[in-house]
């Protein structure tokens, strides 16, 4: 509601603005007064205008002023300081609008792209994917269209590295290391599925074995390194034993990721697979549209000599002699880069390749199916590659080669699809010393004094999220088995997954993305504090207040007569609330605007904030005027519904105890 009155205000500037002056306004600027009693809207337009009408401030804003007066939900408008326009509203009138879910809308034509989770199929997932997957998930949320919300078409991807040096890594373990044939790692297959082991798990430990195993003895490290690449070649090129082997470990793990990701409430559209980039030849597409761009070009001398090279974004050309600066695309060896492939992808993604993948059904989500590659695919299937705007949800160390894509857009003339590419960034994820010693690593006393402790799959020393997952579950079930030992095994067990999975989430996306996270069981978990176990209890305690008065939620909504209530000193406690709640749409439109789902995350704990302050100060239960007590009531449940709404888009849900 919030946003809907904000739009009002900006149409009706803009429409007297150009009446009265005959000026247009790109851009009005929307400020929030420091203090409530000042308004809810505070508009520095008239000193945007005085220069160029040539009046002072103040005499503009009183020209402008009456005719803010008529807009809906409007009270009054004063003009403050040196010719600010503050807006005050009708309290009553807003709050009945509020109340019955009046809002601005999100969305807009076009199809949205967002690519997510990307890992690679050669081991468990780790704590630090969970960061990725979160951020995707949650960003397609406030994307798409749900019940709040007309959204946008959204398709939702997770690229698989198939066919990378990591998968050849784990095929060097079961044939060198472990001495499987074919035949044998299909066996290891079944019998891992036999014993319900997880293939994810066998192949995090075997990473890490081979990874030591490459450097292990001096005398046949070129040996082994000549076979992971020989190896990495035979599963690039295809159509042998080795990428046999390479196909059925990947997709397995891949399986196994699903899995995973399931349990947080991830779900993806399309699995799009690097072997089907090489194996229909991508790349060889795009490298020809590149060339004819002008973009790509051979480099005859210098470092770069006999290599495909394409200039980096804002360098100068030289006035002589080689660009030494310049992005290497295709080796000289005919090799090409992963930027080389990644071009050829975006190029598809917008639909600019002229070529597509094959399309098969693998996995079957409640209501929808997943999609995975394959050269050649069913002929009824849903299309991918027609992004009108694209997010990669890919880490910070990614930033040069995501400019480097941008940049070959821009290059090869396609500004518009470069201006609607977004790599949406962030940091690592780390762990406290304090949540390593709980995991059971050990941490030396320098360590244990530092403020986080990086983890690598390489080395052995992470967090599978299976398992992180499983501990706060654990640990969340401590607590519910304390607190609610009424509740049969079931429902405890599912109140705690719930909460588990509110805290991770919430610990992932409450941070900025370009902010590092240390993450910490107990803070995570906490009830205190900005965390999602926090925000899940004030929507238990609200519901409890429904539960204990014997009213429905929906009709203290609709029962609403605020009057004067919400006036003077005494309501601004409560309209305060009010004010919050109706600000989600406003939310949603920045967090989508940033490409930081934080925003959210950040709003959501301050109506939680709010609502708690707003309970302990107003005795609803035993309130004797009835006509506040019906207001106290239609306060808690908007505020639950804006909560509930607001969590959702997290991707968490409120249990109904805690």
């Amino acid at each position: 509601m919030y946003r809907k009155i904000q739009l009002d205000l900006l149409r009706q500037i803009a429409a007297v603005v150009e009446k009265k002056y005959g000026i247009e306004l790109p851009q009005v600027a929307v400020e929030q007064p420091p203090k409530i009693e000042f308004g809810e809207y505070a508009l520095p337009v008239a000193l945007q205008l005085a220069k160029r009408v040539k009046k002072a401030p103040r005499a503009v804003a009183e020209e402008l002023r009456s005719e803010l007066e008529s807009i809906d939900g409007v009270a009054s408008v004063e003009i403050a300081g040196p010719g600010y326009l503050n807006i005050k509203l009708d309290r009553g009138v807003v709050a009945s609008r509020i109340a019955t879910g009046e809002h601005a809308d999100v969305g807009g034509p076009g199809f949205r792209l967002v690519e997510h989770t990307s890992i690679n199929p050669n081991k468990a997932a780790h704590i630090g994917h969970l960061r990725n997957a979160i951020l995707g998930d949650t960003f397609q949320r406030l994307l798409r269209k749900d019940e709040y919300k007309s959204g946008y078409d959204v398709g939702v991807q997770n690229y698989i590295d198939n066919t990378g040096v990591q998968v050849a890594d784990v095929v060097v373990g079961l044939v060198a290391l472990e001495g499987r044939s074919l035949a044998g790692v299909k066996s290891l297959l079944e019998e891992l599925a036999a014993s319900n082991q997880r293939v994810d798990y066998y192949m995090w430990d075997l990473y890490a074995r081979v990874s030591q195993w490459y450097t292990a003895d001096e005398a046949e490290k070129e040996a082994r390194k000549t076979l992971r690449l020989d190896t990495l070649h035979a599963i690039e090129h295809g159509g042998n034993e080795t990428a046999e082997v390479a196909d059925l470990i990947a997709t397995a793990v891949l399986r196994r990721h699903l899995e995973t990701m399931e349990r947080l409430a991830i779900e993806y559209d399309f699995l799009p697979r690097e072997s089907e980039i090489l194996h229909l030849k991508f790349w060889d597409a795009a490298r020809a549209l590149m060339i004819e761009k002008g973009v790509l070009y051979q480099e005859t001398e210098g470092k770069n000599k006999g290599c495909w090279v394409m200039r980096r974004a804002g360098s100068e050309v030289p006035n002589e002699g080689p660009d030494e600066d310049a992005k290497v695309i295709v080796r000289s060896n005919g090799t090409v880069t992963y930027v080389g492939k990644d071009i050829a992808y975006h190029l598809w993604k917008f639909g600019l390749l002229g070529k597509d993948f094959g399309y098969k059904p693998f996995h079957q989500y409640p209501n929808h199916m997943c999609w995975i590659s394959t050269e050649h695919g069913e002929e009824q299937h849903p299309y991918f590659g027609r992004a009108d705007a694209i997010y990669n949800v890919i880490d910070s160390r990614q930033n040069d080669p995501q400019n480097n894509v941008i940049q070959a857009l821009r290059g090869m003339g396609y500004e518009d699809a470069a201006d609607r590419y977004t790599h949406v960034n962030y940091e690592m994820v780390a762990l406290t010393p304090r949540c390593a010693i709980e995991l059971g690593y050990t941490v030396s006393e320098e360590d244990q004094q530092r403020a986080y402790i990086e983890v690598s799959g390489r080395k052995g020393f992470g967090v599978k999220a299976d398992d992180l997952l499983d501990k706060l579950i654990a640990a969340a079930k401590v607590e519910v088995d304390t607190r609610h030992p009424e509740l049969d095994e079931a429902d405890r067990f599912e109140t705690a997954r719930k909460i588990a999975v509110g805290a991770l989430r919430y610990f992932m996306l409450k941070y900025s993305r370009n902010t590092v996270i240390a993450f910490d069981f107990r803070d995570a978990l906490s009830f205190e504090g900005e965390t999602g176990p926090y925000v899940q209890y004030a929507i238990v305690r609200a519901a409890n207040i429904f539960r204990k008065a014997g009213v429905d939620e929906r009709d203290a909504v609709s029962d609403l007569a605020a009057g004067d209530l919400l006036e003077g000193e005494s309501g601004v406690s409560i309209w305060e609330v009010w004010l919050t709640a109706s600000k989600l749409t406003m939310v949603i439109e920045q967090a989508i605007q940033n490409a930081e789902p934080a925003i959210l995350a950040k709003y959501v704990f301050q109506l939680a904030q709010q609502f708690n302050n707003f309970y302990h100060k107003h005795h609803i239960l035993t309130e004797t005027d009835m006509a506040k007590k019906k207001l106290l009531l239609a306060t808690a449940a908007v505020a639950k519904r804006e909560m509930m709404r607001a969590l959702s888009l997290l991707g968490i849900e409120a249990p109904d105890v805690m």
